[in-house]
């Protein structure tokens, strides 16, 4: 399974950008996006070290929602066998 995550732009060198998001930081590469304006402050997709596509403020709080639902699953006690829907 891929997983891209939104991070906000905070600085961009030629075609690179530096990234946060969640208390992490990355410097990803803008060669898929080139052909795009992108500044500080932006929101892009990443996926293993690239920017994929510039994404809305609502389509990044969207996203990290999801992420913050499946870490609580993540988290969440296993449940005990033979105790459970059956």
């Amino acid at each position: 399974m891929c997983l891209a995550i939104p991070m906000r732009v905070t600085a961009v060198d030629g075609l690179d950008a530096h990234c946060a998001a969640g208390g992490a930081a990355r410097t990803v590469s803008l060669f898929l996006l080139q052909h795009e304006v992108v500044v500080p402050g932006d929101l892009v997709l990443v996926h293993v070290g690239y920017a994929l596509a510039r994404v809305s403020e609502d389509r990044a709080r969207a996203a990290w929602a999801l992420y913050d639902e499946i870490r609580a699953l993540d988290t969440a006690p296993a449940p005990v066998e033979g105790q459970g829907d059956a």
